[in-house]
């Protein structure tokens, strides 16, 4: 049976005080890319003051902050972790790179809000550093969880709409995930990819729709376009670009959910998204930002929640789906820190739905147990690291099978 907490219903906009506004934390961004460039006004439009940011070069900060209206940038992250303005980090930077800043951003004692890390490792120490510091707010920024059309679809699920869940089935279609120059985008082992970029979105998604756990995975990557007119020469893509992958979730045996994820990033034109729930007595599907279901012996689909009402600015580089959660998160934070005078305190119910740091590397499990898959042909356990492995371990069995 499933069993999942009520969505916080947060009050009206009318019962916030302006002392509540005023005390909004100081906001420090890391990241000059498009997920930087929406989520900035997106903070500033909800009352966040955004203090300083941080960029890869002196260059790319400078442009964006004086685009932007930030009053301080820097290509140093210590400049804006102990920016004494700054309480709350949120950190949008190579996946490689995102364990350093959000474990020192913790112990420095800021609220994070970051995205994915590279490997299950790095986010094994993210979870450390959320668990030792408990009172500060540490969540994924997987912003599908705030999407209403998810919301809602969860709310559906868990008032018994489809009756059993039993099939999940997810399709995402849209043009190259690739940058425009040879980058982290382009390598598997830094965290490029449809599985590690979207997938892992989506693997979290399937969590916290069915409220269950994958315990087996089989899956195939591939990468079709190793080189283009922009990468070329002795340079290949390692990234995957099309991602196949089976997840048996919940029970074992022949009860638990089905769930096939397709992505596919070679398709030119729009971004395609459509998440469907199987059960035993009916469907639900969201088609990009609307919720539709059918029940079994209806003649038709339902209109269950229209996503026409975004009234924000169209994005090229951020689908629709991934903007209004976007939009729908910020909102969250506003409403979890406005309720308390302390600029660093904050109330958990507003971000109950957010993904934790243990959700991360939940997902990260997942991601590599799916690569492994599609490297051996075989269906792989999922198995969540409960303590940090030896760095020396693999220098050890090379001794061991040497000495033998």
């Amino acid at each position: 049976m499933l069993t999942w907490q009520k969505s916080y219903v947060p009050e009206d906009a009318s019962d916030v005080t302006l002392s509540g506004i005023a005390m909004l934390p100081g906001v420090g961004v890391f990241g000059t890319g498009s997920t930087a460039r929406v989520l900035v006004p997106l903070l500033q439009a909800e009352g966040f003051e955004v203090h300083a940011l941080w960029g890869r070069s002196e260059e790319e900060a400078c442009g964006l902050a004086k685009e932007l209206g930030i009053p301080f940038h820097t290509s140093q992250s210590d400049d804006v972790l102990l920016h004494q303005d700054v309480d709350l980090v949120c950190i949008y930077i190579p996946p490689s790179m995102t364990k350093q800043i959000a474990v020192k951003a913790l112990g420095i004692g800021k609220n994070v809000v970051c995205e994915k890390a590279a490997t299950a490792v790095d986010s094994f120490k993210m979870v450390t550093a959320a668990r030792y510091y408990p009172q500060l707010l540490s969540i994924m920024g997987n912003t599908l969880r705030f999407l209403p059309a998810f919301v809602e679809m969860r709310q559906r699920l868990l008032d018994g709409y489809v009756g059993e869940i039993q099939v999940c089935d997810v399709r995402v279609y849209g043009p190259s995930l690739l940058d425009h120059s040879y980058g982290w985008t382009c390598e598997e082992l830094m965290g490029g990819g449809g599985l590690h970029t979207v997938g892992s979105a989506i693997i979290d998604l399937l969590s916290y729709l069915t409220g269950t756990r994958a315990h087996r995975v089989h899956g195939l990557t591939r990468t079709f376009m190793q080189q283009n007119s922009l990468i070329r020469g002795i340079r290949r893509v390692t990234s995957d670009d099309f991602c196949f992958f089976q997840l048996l979730m919940g029970a074992t045996g022949s009860g638990g959910v089905c769930c096939t994820v397709t992505l596919n990033f070679n398709m030119p034109g729009s971004f395609v998204q459509e998440v469907m729930v199987v059960g035993s007595t009916g469907r639900l599907v969201a088609r990009g930002t609307d919720l539709y279901g059918q029940r079994n012996g209806s003649k038709g689909e339902e209109l269950l929640l229209g996503g026409n009402g975004w009234l924000g600015p169209e994005v090229k580089e951020m689908p629709l789906p991934h903007l209004h959660g976007l939009s729908s998160m910020v909102k969250a934070l506003r409403q979890s820190f406005q309720a308390h005078e302390e600029r660093r305190s904050w109330d958990q119910r507003p971000v109950a739905m957010a993904s934790t740091f243990e959700d991360g590397l939940y997902v990260q499990t997942v991601v590599e147990a799916v690569k492994k898959s599609s490297s051996t042909g075989e269906w792989v356990s999922v198995e969540i690291m409960s303590k940090e492995p030896d760095p020396n371990q693999n220098l050890c069995e090379a001794l061991q099978r040497n000495k033998n």
